[in-house]
């Protein structure tokens, strides 16, 4: 299927690894001239060497508010992706805690959209995403402030989509279930190796005991999340505007 990319260009936040480098590879593979996003110049550069196409790197802290993220010029597609978690229990979460996570998943978010925005209105096309995750429903009790900024996401981006009515830009979030990150990969090999046992026997007890509800049983790939972001960011998704897409898994049981 040919997404239509050629001649769109991409900005993918939080790209050198994980989900946001999958994406970044799948939007330059159909064509989109992409811009690698991370905080360092040898990450982005190992990045960028790695993805074949028009690809590009930005290093830049996107968290920060001082940042001149918009030296790349015009973006026709931005994806939110940025993001950092921890595991910590509620009552030891401190101001600090707070103000670092939501400046990192949510605000970073907030000032990319704020300034591209309204240039894909005044264009007429345009296609805005975020990464967010089944935690902004299922809210993680071992990481409460976490869920609560994928929640925020959401409901930014139901937001945005609604001053887009009319227009051909879209604003849409994506609900991702767990993944194989570079994250999630490192702590599945110092479970294994602590234990004494293999990778996937630590994989079938978390979804065992984490996520029980979960129907695909595995963590899902970044490939599978950045298939549908690709489609999403897409002119074939013209129709989806103010939505959570699931591509989480099977864990969230509501069918609304």
């Amino acid at each position: 299927m040919d997404l239509q990319l050629k001649g769109k260009t991409a900005l993918v936040s939080g790209s050198t690894a994980g989900i946001g480098f999958a994406i970044a590879e799948r939007l330059a593979a159909e064509g989109a001239k992409v811009w690698v996003n991370g905080r360092t110049k040898e990450r982005v550069d190992a990045a960028v060497s790695q993805i074949k196409g028009d690809v590009h790197g930005l290093a830049l802290d996107l968290s920060r508010a001082d940042v001149p993220f918009d030296r790349i010029g015009d973006v026709d597609i931005l994806v939110n992706n940025l993001g950092i978690y921890e595991l910590k229990p509620f009552e030891e979460i401190t101001d600090v805690d707070w103000l670092r996570i939501v400046e990192t998943n949510f605000l970073s978010g907030v000032r990319l959209s704020r300034h591209w925005l309204p240039r894909m209105i005044k264009t007429g096309w345009g296609r805005i995403l975020f990464i967010s995750s089944e935690s902004a429903v299922n809210i993680p009790t071992e990481m409460i402030h976490y869920g609560v900024t994928k929640t925020m996401q959401v409901a930014l981006a139901r937001g945005l989509a609604e001053t887009t009515a009319g227009t051909g830009v879209t604003v849409n979030s994506i609900l991702v279930g767990p993944t194989r990150s570079e994250g999630v990969g490192n702590f599945l090999k110092d479970m294994a190796t602590s234990q004494g046992v293999g990778e996937d026997t630590v994989e079938k007890e978390f979804f065992q005991k984490a996520r029980p509800g979960s129907l695909l049983k595995r963590f899902e790939t970044p490939e599978e999340i950045a298939a549908m972001t690709a489609f999403l960011a897409s002119p074939l998704s013209s129709g989806t505007n103010g939505a959570a897409i699931r591509v989480e898994g099977g864990i969230l049981r509501t069918i609304l």
